[in-house]
């Protein structure tokens, strides 16, 4: 290159590395998690597990319950008909229950949505459903048809994952516990458990007649020639109860339920947990538990803590509710032994500043946290009680 067009390329680049650095137009700075918000208590409901809106769906947030039913929240109202009950079908026997649900991204349009659950016989499956084309709040009787089960160990109750997701691909993840009696189902490739999955859930049809239930995209690690699940995303997850994408930035964030001695939350950059190994059972968080099993090329936590006041972690969400501003573009998440709402700044090289998010965010027994729309930011009690973050008056 002559030193003419290196005179002229210098600049440019200058200019493009300075363009790329500024936030976009309207992005609120990363807060700094002091203060300014409260709890708002909605309503009460039956062990509520999980909470979200859906595309097109105006004024409603649906609640899921425990046993199995989904309730729908009306512009502050809840009403008395269930969305969906699935009662019937559900196991929800200590760590078992519906777990959580998901809506299309083309809900507003194809209105179809999907639920992970344990059935009666201790298996964990998702299943699709459709919303009446009549009646937005309930779901079209006889809609449901199962699209992928995960085989659970008859000889234990937990770990059965529970988070279900569509990521900013527009498919479908799914995380699931390695099973609580089978540890090295994590490191196994061609088994489901200790997973994040991730598939295209409607049914394919397929050429010359006949379908599929759901179809593993050929970007998936293992979809190709290498052995293992081509429904497998990422591995070396113990109990990934809840995981989230970041709204923003597309960025995956897991929290991995630890053993005895630690809690993890586990970041990647969007795209980046592809194949990603994230460890479970060689380490627990950043510790080394069996140093004789193989976890090729594991990526510790940005973040852990052990177990001295807390058991279990409860993952949340990166805030990108502009109404919070000490919060925004920080992941909060809690624990289900102390409750306290706690937040961090997430980055690939490590979490910074963990802190509680201050008083008055106390939740008993939290069971998840929800993101609804405009990014507003829900906690659901197993004792009852729904809430949202607010700011404080």
């Amino acid at each position: 290159m002559n030193p003419a067009m290196k005179r002229l390329l210098l600049p440019l680049t200058m200019l493009t590395a300075l363009i790329v650095a500024v936030p976009a137009a309207g992005t609120p700075p990363v807060g700094d998690g002091d203060d300014g918000v409260t709890l708002t208590e909605l309503d009460d409901f039956n062990q509520p597990i999980f909470a979200t809106s859906a595309p097109g769906a105006k004024g409603l947030l649906f609640v899921v319950e425990k046993q199995g039913r989904v309730m729908v929240m009306r512009k502050g109202e809840t009403l008395a008909r269930p969305f969906v009950d699935l009662s019937s079908l559900v196991d929800d026997g200590g760590e078992r229950g519906l777990l959580s649900i998901a809506f299309h991204p083309g809900y507003d349009r194809n209105r179809l949505l999907y639920a992970y659950y344990t059935q009666n016989d201790g298996d964990n499956v998702v299943v699709e459903l459709r919303r009446s084309a009549k009646k937005p709040t309930v779901v079209a009787p006889g809609s449901i048809r199962d699209v992928i089960e995960i085989p659970h160990p008859d000889d234990a109750a937990n770990h059965n994952g529970g988070q279900i997701e569509f990521g900013p691909d527009g498919l479908l993840y799914i995380a699931s516990g390695d099973g609580g009696s089978t540890p090295e189902a994590a490191q196994d490739r061609d088994n489901l458990r200790g997973k994040v999955l991730r598939i295209e859930p409607r049914k394919s049809r397929r050429k010359g007649g006949g379908s599929k239930p759901y179809t593993s995209p050929r970007s998936n690690p293992f979809a190709g020639p290498a052995p293992g699940r081509a429904e497998v995303y990422s591995l070396g997850l113990r109990n990934p109860y809840r995981f989230s994408f970041d709204r923003l930035t597309g960025a995956l964030l897991i929290g991995d339920v630890g053993e005895g001695q630690r809690e993890e939350v586990d970041f990647r950059k969007r795209g980046k947990g592809r194949g990603a190994n994230f460890g479970w059972p060689r380490f627990e968080g950043s510790l080394l538990r069996d140093g004789d099993i193989s976890a090729p090329g594991a990526i510790l936590p940005i973040h852990d803590y052990d177990h001295s006041s807390r058991c279990a972690i409860i993952g949340g969400y990166v805030v990108r509710d502009k109404r919070l501003e000490s919060l925004y573009g920080r992941y909060v998440y809690s624990d289900l032994c102390d409750g306290i709402v706690r937040s961090l700044i997430p980055k690939a090289s490590g979490a910074v500043n963990d802190q509680e998010v201050g008083p008055g965010t106390f939740v008993d027994s939290p069971g998840s946290f929800g993101q609804g729309k405009g990014g507003r930011i829900f906690v659901a009690s197993l004792a009852g009680p729904l809430y949202r973050l607010d700011p404080a008056p």
